[in-house]
């Protein structure tokens, strides 16, 4: 029977195997890639795409595809990227024809820390995760195989989406008074909030943070020593997570690509583990994973706390960077009349996200069956929402708006 220690030696070399193949070859002929070494052992460090030798004739994809400016091309044919500018959106490595183009992976030091069994591990899963792993792996699948790899537990980020839909909601009923107010929702997406950077509307965007962030935040209070890793269809929440006013939340980030590798290189039979089946979120948080979840999460929330509000929520949303990018001059042309706008840098909303396992049609179709079957339709109606948010510390709306430094922002 294989050891614990076993497990965890067998998977760092698989995982170094399948990660640095290209990089021991060149080993070999004595020209290592530095680059794709410092991208896989210090993760923290360097461009989230990183350059393999890469120098383009004639146009190229990856800068074309680039929607913030961030890879150029210098006179010798080079490509550079940007720290600053990226957005580790993902568009490039989609493009790059040679496959030159590598996102950072945090495997390796997930895996050690997962070794050292020093702190307690929570994995924190993207409310886009269901019908990703197969049909069959369910919630409680899902919680069991993390266990199995010795995480302390699994969280549904959908919780935290509702705390998030609750809040939004109350700040919409606030901020939004006449026909001419309107709030662009800051809860999901980072390369939308890049965007309305790039807009100028900041102004517009409740200083919410990311169902993500939350879920880590919400994490590390109630466990202070617990380490946080959220698994997602993302690239940008690599990203995202190192942003310097909400790193304090999330300590990895892997893609559920990243996540599959993992389950298959310590062969996890899904068919062997244990459920461990818990009910948490509401349809509203579950269904933040496609576009216009948000908008219709908030919008429900919204009628069940002040159903005697006169001026409706009125909203429209875009997906994909550049339908995003016209709404957004739509928006500062005054030719909107919705008064709650919602962006998806990705097409289909986090379904279609870069680092997908299924199509985002059959994501979609999967995370719109799971929210119908909450209990909860809104988080106004989630006993689970009220008790988190009292052993959060919270005990009154006023609370949630103006004292909170768990669930805002400071852009």
């Amino acid at each position: 029977m294989q050891t614990f220690r076993e497990l965890y030696v067998n998977l760092t070399k698989a995982a170094l195997k399948r990660e640095l193949e290209q990089a021991i070859k060149e080993l070999e002929k004595g020209d290592i890639n530095s680059h794709h070494l410092e991208c896989l052992l210090n993760p923290g460090d360097g461009a989230f795409a990183v350059i393999e030798d890469c120098v383009c004739e004639g146009e190229s994809d990856c800068v074309k595809a680039c929607a913030f400016d961030a890879l150029q091309k210098e006179e010798n044919g080079h490509i550079t990227v940007s720290q600053d500018a990226c957005r580790a959106c993902g568009a490039c490595i989609d493009a790059c024809r040679r496959d030159s183009l590598k996102e950072t992976q945090q495997t390796l030091p997930l895996l050690q820390e997962l070794y050292n069994g020093t702190r307690p591990v929570y994995a924190m899963i993207a409310p886009a995760f269901i019908g990703q792993f197969e049909e069959n792996v369910t919630p409680g699948k899902l919680r069991g195989a993390f266990k199995k790899l010795g995480f302390a537990g699994m969280v549904e980020v959908a919780l935290f989406a509702d705390i998030l839909t609750l809040k939004e909601a109350l700040e919409f009923d606030r901020a939004v008074q006449t026909e001419q107010d309107y709030l662009l929702t800051s809860c999901c997406c980072p390369v939308w909030l890049s965007l309305c950077k790039q807009a100028g509307l900041m102004e517009h965007i409740p200083a919410s943070v990311s169902p993500m962030i939350a879920c880590g935040r919400g994490i590390k209070r109630l466990i202070p020593d617990a380490v946080t890793v959220f698994i997602g269809p993302c690239m940008a929440k690599k990203k995202e997570a190192k942003e310097p006013d909400v790193a304090d939340a999330v300590d990895y980030v892997l893609t559920f690509r990243e996540m599959l590798d993992i389950f298959e290189f310590a062969e996890i039979n899904m068919d062997e583990v244990l459920p461990d089946e818990r009910e948490h979120a509401s349809k509203a948080g579950r269904t933040y994973a496609y576009s216009g979840g948000v908008s219709e999460a908030v919008q429900d929330c919204l009628k069940r706390l002040r159903p005697e509000r006169k001026l409706p929520l009125k909203a429209a949303h875009a997906n994909g960077v550049k339908e995003c990018r016209e709404l957004l001059n739509k928006v500062l042309s005054g030719e909107i009349q919705a008064n709650f706008i919602e962006g998806m840098g990705c097409a289909g909303g986090c379904v279609g996200g870069p680092r997908v396992l299924k199509d985002k049609d059959e994501g979609k179709s999967h995370v719109m069956h799971y929210g119908k079957e909450s209990t909860y339709a809104s988080p106004a109606e989630n006993p689970y929402v009220i008790e988190l948010l009292h052993r959060l510390g919270f005990q009154t709306i006023d609370e949630l708006l103006e004292k909170d430094d768990i669930f805002t922002r400071h852009f």
